[in-house]
């Protein structure tokens, strides 16, 4: 492979670290607000609260696997314990037999409800406290665009779907 750096710079080596310890301090104080307040799994909020910002509360199972990046069949066990709880229900696609859609309840948006305080004000607190908001730009865009670079060539699991 021609092009590939032999090593990082101590720059790009700092940074990579930095990155590591955020994602790693961060993530279980999310996890935990999640789990104390609502119940739910990272990727349990994730679902519900990808359909929470859909103007219809509802999605392709599938778009909702590529957006999310968890494998097609460990979110379909995670809304299947979501449509258990009533925070979802599933059902086959009007349009596409082959294609499940999953729908936010009532009671999916009321733990949402209950559960987005705490989470914006751990996100808040852990991640955005210490810097200013031309900072947070500043990360959203490089992130972004980290973000697009992973996704041009994903895993499984980020890989979109081709519409059939």
């Amino acid at each position: 492979m021609s092009g590939t750096p032999a090593a990082l710079t101590p720059t790009q080596l700092h940074a990579y670290f930095a990155f590591t310890d955020v994602s790693a301090l961060l993530r279980p104080a999310v996890e935990k607000q999640l789990r104390d307040v609502g119940g739910l799994s990272y990727v349990q909020f994730q679902l519900l609260a990808r359909l929470g910002d859909t103007a219809e509360g509802r999605q392709r199972m599938t778009d909702l696997a590529d957006g999310v990046v968890y494998s097609r069949s460990g979110l379909t066990y995670q809304a299947q314990l979501l449509e258990q709880r009533g925070l979802v229900t599933r059902s086959p696609s009007p349009d596409d037999e082959r294609s499940t859609i999953v729908a936010l309840t009532e009671a999916g948006r009321e733990v949402l409800a209950e559960v987005f305080p705490g989470h914006i004000a751990t996100v808040h607190g852990l991640l955005f406290a210490p810097i200013t908001d031309d900072d947070a730009a500043d990360l959203a865009r490089i992130l972004g665009r980290i973000g697009e670079h992973l996704r041009a060539n994903p895993p499984r699991s980020a890989s979109r779907r081709s519409a059939r």
